[in-house]
């Protein structure tokens, strides 16, 4: 039914313009404001093509889980950017972070890497380079 619907994501924030900044200059994503008034938005085009709209929420919450996921080659060299751009990375219990805050994939199907950090409004994101 569904399975040539160009389907999109969305998520909530609590700051439009502090999403702008963080989505645009410091992850250097294409960002979009898009509507007027209190029906403004944010559209996030990914360099796969897919399109994420960000929209406003007075009682936003956080995502608790990974709401993005950024497949990037060398791990080591974007986490070392992102530290650059003033973004700090997640550690979770239960899992083992290097020094840098990686937590490295045991081979085979997994990710060979994976760091997570959080937008401005405490959405979690990673970076992940695969095998």
């Amino acid at each position: 039914m569904f399975g040539q619907s160009k389907a999109f994501s969305g998520f909530s924030v609590d700051d439009l313009d502090r999403a702008r900044q963080f989505y645009g200059d410091t992850l250097g994503l294409q960002v979009d404001m898009v509507g007027e008034g209190e029906m403004q938005m944010l559209t996030i085009k990914l360099g796969s093509g897919a399109n994420v709209f960000v929209y406003p929420k007075d009682n936003h919450t956080p995502a608790s889980f990974t709401i993005l996921n950024f497949p990037v080659d060398d791990i080591e060299a974007a986490v070392d950017e992102l530290a650059k751009r003033g973004v700090s990375l997640q550690r979770y219990p239960g899992f083992e972070h290097d020094a840098k805050g990686v937590v490295k994939g045991p081979g085979g199907d997994g990710p060979a890497g994976i760091a997570w950090f959080t937008d401005p409004a405490g959405n979690v994101l990673s970076v992940l380079q695969e095998d």
